[in-house]
């Protein structure tokens, strides 16, 4: 899909403008995108939605009635105009793969070019990667309480807009999720599309059986039934057991039941032992109705017989503990060769300054170990002193024998991808390969183990020495 580029606030271009007027617009600079805090009081983020931010930069332009609109609001000099009207992104973005585990503090997009066209494209970027990597992180929540159970994303309904349901739909594959209930995204992002049948059709017919034979002659051969519209145990279970023995009879076989309603535990465990005694173990016990991480992990945890999890609501919306944005931001580090800083009342807020490479320390088994925010060009070594990126004072250092990897790699040159694009398989297998490396602490749900992000003794010394330099300055004004 096309994302215009009036996809933005208004002091993207009021900035883009006035940088034009100050003779500005072509100076070089470079932005870091990052997070503060991991989503969901966690230990962990899922990177996600790379590739539609690369798509959106690789088509970047204004159109005629773009440029119209623009003209016609009486705001921007005509010089500005003819600008817009040429605009293209040419610049470089260094990033890591989508399904890449990632941590608060850590640059995860730097984005070099102009000053002009590094600063229209924040708002988009955000705008794509806050959303998707959020939703990708809580279908990896989701899917480590199921533990090995399949998890069917159902939140197109309850999502934030059409295009709110195609990235959740996108990103909860990435983050772990089997397949989705939304169709578009089966057909645009080739992924697995799944679903049952909605109360309105057993309540369309005279009965209960007559309603589940009428959807199994339809589907012989992928039928799974809705078994609570009236009584899941007296009977919505016996009439699909009665469909099972039919089906069978017929040379086919019942795929599932579906509970949407109660007591998930207990009423799995019933339907498992009924359909058990009946003859058929294969058949598969569905569950929905506002599942999260939560919810999952007490089905399990009460020796629920859940084989599939639809989750829809929660997933698709991001709801949890500390909100329902990620609340990434975009960041100045350097203009031309001078590296800036952000530097505020509120530590937290204070930014990293100059190019900066993302490496990850692992053990000899693979194992992650610490993440290293450096300078671009360090070359760390184990037993180097590593500083925490909020505050200096707390510092440890690279652990012996670790072995140091580059967490990002360029994936766009001149506006132009470098690489081929990833299938979401290849995402999810990420994703999935890397949360077994991390220290189990944290995947925890409460009070998770808090991984080490770190800044090397360069990139600390540059930030102490320039927090310096502008108190210095602020007293000299005074």
């Amino acid at each position: 899909m096309r994302y215009s580029p009036l996809l933005t606030d208004l002091y993207e271009l009021t900035m883009m403008a006035g940088y034009l007027e100050e003779g500005m617009a072509s100076e070089t600079a470079v932005f870091d995108l990052y997070f503060r805090t991991n989503p969901f009081e966690g230990g962990y983020a899922v990177f996600a939605g790379l590739e539609p931010a690369l798509s959106c930069l690789e088509a970047l332009r204004f159109n005629a009635e773009e440029i119209d609109y623009l003209r016609g609001l009486n705001m921007f000099k005509p010089r500005f105009i003819e600008y817009l009207k040429e605009f293209r992104f040419r610049g470089r973005i260094t990033a890591p793969p989508e399904g890449t585990v990632v941590f608060a503090s850590e640059p995860l997009l730097t984005v070099e070019g102009t000053l002009a066209e590094t600063q229209l494209v924040e708002t988009v970027l955000l705008n794509i990667i806050n959303f998707q990597t959020l939703a990708a992180t809580k279908a990896a929540r989701v899917c480590h309480a199921a533990a090995g159970g399949e998890v069917i994303e159902f939140g197109l309904r309850r999502a934030q807009g059409p295009d709110g349901g195609l990235s959740a739909s996108r990103a909860a594959c990435i983050g772990g999720c089997s397949s989705t209930s939304n169709v578009q995204a089966g057909m645009d992002y080739n992924l697995p599309i799944k679903g049952t049948h909605a109360h309105s059709w057993v309540q369309s017919f005279p009965d209960e059986l007559s309603a589940f034979m009428a959807y199994a002659d339809v589907f012989p051969d992928s039928t799974v039934l809705l078994v609570d519209t009236y009584n899941v145990l007296k009977s919505g279970v016996p009439n699909a057991i009665t469909v099972a023995r039919r089906l069978r009879a017929q040379g086919h076989e019942l795929r599932g039941i579906r509970l949407d309603s109660g007591d998930l535990a207990y009423l799995s465990r019933e339907a498992r032992r009924m359909l058990d005694g009946a003859g058929f173990p294969d058949v598969r016990i569905v569950a929905s109705n506002e599942l999260d991480e939560y919810v999952i992990d007490s089905i399990r945890d009460e020796g629920g017989r859940v084989d599939i999890y639809g989750v829809g609501t929660k997933l698709a919306t991001c709801a949890g503990p500390g909100g329902v944005a990620l609340g990434g931001v975009y960041k100045l580090a350097q203009v031309g060769e001078t590296p800036k800083l952000k530097v505020t009342n509120d530590i937290a807020k204070a930014t990293l300054p100059g190019r900066k490479q993302v490496l990850r320390a692992t053990g000899h088994d693979g194992g992650f170990l610490q993440d290293i925010i450096c300078l671009a060009g360090e070359i760390p070594r184990a037993g180097d002193v590593v500083y925490h990126p909020v505050n200096p004072l707390q510092h440890t250092e690279i652990p012996s024998g670790a072995v140091l990897q580059d967490l990002r790699r360029m994936v766009m040159e001149n506006g132009c991808r470098i690489l081929e694009p990833e299938d979401l398989t290849t995402m999810s297998r990420r994703c999935r390969s890397q949360l077994a490396l991390l220290p189990q602490g944290c995947l925890r749900f409460i009070n998770p183990h808090r991984y080490k992000v770190s800044i090397s003794e360069p990139l600390n010394d540059l930030r102490c020495s320039m927090i310096r330099a502008t108190g210095e300055r602020a007293k000299a004004d005074d």
